[in-house]
């Protein structure tokens, strides 16, 4: 979605604006005095084309009452539907005749701001009811609900539509709008906020985006397009999950696919950035992204202390938040999932694989044998890897070197022939380099591992 229209779609614009303003009665301002030969001059006067639009419950389009279950960005929500209109109880739905800017994979401008003003205008309703565009429901190239969206601010109150609001507030673009059945309304709002230079429309600056050399992206995008990102300069934002010697990870979720999403960092032995990413802080990153050892990785972080609330700038973002250890079974970790890559595209991914550098939890995995480090020269001397076993199903487990509560080196003999519990990272260990490498749930501390 760009920002600057082409000169041709402008000009549309503007012509249906010039008409629309008349059939509306919108006033212009005195003549000049020039006499008869020179029109009067025109003054622009605002009209809030949602409180003009009315839901009508008689309508032959098919209405649904609904909750939010959860919120994606500025054009898309998940609601809660009873299981008699989706078998899922889940309702994905698109909104209709807009485009907001993009703030879950690749971040735009003001994308940011359209999200939060649909999901700031939704947490507060009294009641939100989506509505078809014809007598029947209708699907996206992805399967979800096209949908208009009303919400009552409080009880009694008029429903005001959504996609018409974010229209006429200039925080999205218009999508096939005079299709719809409100896409008269639809083109007026779209006409005014450009004349009015709204937001996207607008030569402002977004205070939340990162202008500048990186390139924002959520982890979800990053890590499904990662060979477009390798040597560049990225603004990643998540919650740091694990830290162990000047190496941390960050997820986030993406509630699209239901998954994490995340990456390795290497601090670089920055003092500042070490105490940044702490366990539980969401955090903003700025730096390269970098293979290392079949895997991938975040360096360079750039922060200047002196620029915290900079948004070009690593910062902490927030304290305090759940490390999501999403447990998972041997099944499931070993299989295959298909997501969207993009709007009409879907890909199978090996979940392993696709949920790199994630937080995971695993039950009930019994340890067939154990392999330890044991060279001197090695930092991970007394570092082990397990293979175990879940219903035929092989799982590696690696741990750092453990001690426990006195200090004392945690042997193989304290978990041989167990069966476990473990929670960790998901890891990529390829010894060869040959990229047949093993995936594997990396085990930090020995509280991570619960025996039966």
């Amino acid at each position: 979605m760009k920002k600057i229209l082409s000169t041709i779609s402008l000009l549309l614009l503007l012509s249906i604006l010039v008409g629309s303003l008349a059939s509306c009665e919108l006033p212009f301002g005195n003549d000049n005095g020039g006499g008869g030969n020179n029109p009067p001059a025109t003054e622009h006067v605002h009209v809030d084309y949602v409180s003009q639009l009315k839901l009508d419950m008689s309508s032959s389009t098919c209405k649904q009452e609904v909750t939010v279950k959860f919120h994606i960005d500025g054009d898309t929500t998940h609601f809660n539907v009873p299981k008699s209109l989706d078998s899922t109880g889940v309702m994905k739905a698109r909104y209709l005749a807009v485009n907001t800017p993009e703030s879950t994979g690749k971040i735009e401008e003001w994308g940011k701001k359209a999200s939060s003003f649909t999901e700031e205008k939704l947490a507060t309703a009294h009641s939100i009811i989506v509505e078809s565009n014809s007598s029947t429901w209708e699907f996206d190239g992805n399967g979800r609900y096209l949908v208009w969206v009303w919400y009552q601010s409080e009880e009694g109150a008029e429903y005001r539509n959504l996609n018409m609001e974010l229209l006429q507030n200039g925080l999205a673009a218009g999508s096939k709008s005079s299709d719809t059945i409100y896409g008269d309304m639809a083109v007026k709002a779209i006409a005014q906020a450009t004349i009015e230079k709204l937001y996207i429309f607008s030569d402002d600056i977004d205070p939340d985006f990162p202008y500048g050399a990186a390139e924002s992206v959520t982890l979800k995008e990053l890590r499904l397009n990662i060979d477009n990102y390798v040597g560049k300069k990225v603004a990643v934002q998540g919650v740091v999950s694990f830290n162990s010697n000047n190496t941390e990870y960050i997820e986030a979720y993406d509630a699209e696919t239901g998954l994490y999403f995340g990456i390795q960092v290497f601090d670089g032995y920055q003092t500042a950035v070490t105490s940044m990413l702490k366990r539980g802080n969401l955090v903003r990153l700025v730096g390269v992204v970098t293979e290392f050892h079949g895997t991938y990785q975040i360096s360079s972080i750039e922060y200047n202390v002196m620029k915290p609330e900079d948004p070009a700038n690593s910062a902490i973002l927030k304290k305090g938040e759940t490390v999501a250890f999403i447990n998972t079974t041997p099944e499931t970790f070993t299989g295959d999932v298909e997501i969207f890559v993009s709007e009409t595209e879907k890909k199978t991914f090996r979940y392993e694989a696709l949920t790199l550098s994630t937080s995971i939890s695993m039950e009930n995995l019994t340890v067939t044998d154990i392999y330890t480090t044991t060279s001197e020269s090695s930092d991970d001397k007394g570092a082990m890897t397990l293979t175990c076993m879940s219903n035929g199903i092989e799982i590696s487990v690696r741990t750092e070197v453990l001690k426990d509560a006195d200090g004392n080196l945690v042997t193989a003999e304290y978990i041989e022939g167990a069966t476990i519990d473990v929670k960790g990272i998901v890891d990529y260990f390829d010894y060869s380099g040959s990229g047949n490498g093993t995936y594997q749930i990396r085990v930090y501390k020995l509280s991570d591992i619960v025996k039966h």
